[in-house]
């Protein structure tokens, strides 16, 4: 290997956890059953009429999201009505928040209407606007991400 390659040329992707999680999250479709999700939309036909997600493809993403312990179901019972389900984020779920959050203000910042962002993310403590940030473990905070560097981590595996 020519020594004007990075370094990540060394090690396998084959257990990426990149990888392996936008094999998961990977479909626009799922972030936006995540965002309503997110948004307190938890019942199928809510989701379908508010996404405009079609009726076959959000069935498979909240199946995928219920498979991988994202979401969970959660019966209930309209009066005269046959029992059906809510969709609610699990802690795995929860999880995610941080990243559909970061992915807003991305998108907030690159491709908002001139008006500005149509949601914006709040503090329910003190109505603050909230927004995600690079922290190390030593606690420092990152305000340029070229300061962070990709380093073999202890499930590094060698190219093949």
């Amino acid at each position: 290997m020519p020594t004007s390659s990075p370094p990540a040329m060394a090690y396998s992707t084959e257990n990426c956890t990149v990888g392996r999680t936008m094999a998961i999250l990977g479909e626009r479709s799922t972030f936006m059953v995540l965002r309503d999700v997110c948004n307190g939309i938890r019942r199928f036909d809510d989701m379908r009429r508010h996404s405009g997600i079609p009726r076959q493809v959000l069935s498979n993403r909240l199946s995928l999201l219920v498979e991988h312990g994202i979401l969970h179901r959660v019966p209930y019972r309209d009066p005269g009505e046959r029992e059906r389900h809510e969709y609610r984020l699990t802690p795995k779920g929860f999880d995610l928040y941080p990243v559909l959050v970061a992915i807003a203000a991305w998108g907030d910042r690159y491709l908002a209407d001139p008006e500005g962002p149509p949601v914006e993310f709040a503090h329910r403590d003190c109505g603050a606007v909230a927004r995600v940030e690079v922290v190390c473990e030593a606690g420092h905070r990152i305000d340029d991400v070229r300061r962070i560097a990709p380093q073999p981590g202890p499930g590094v595996k060698p190219a093949p």
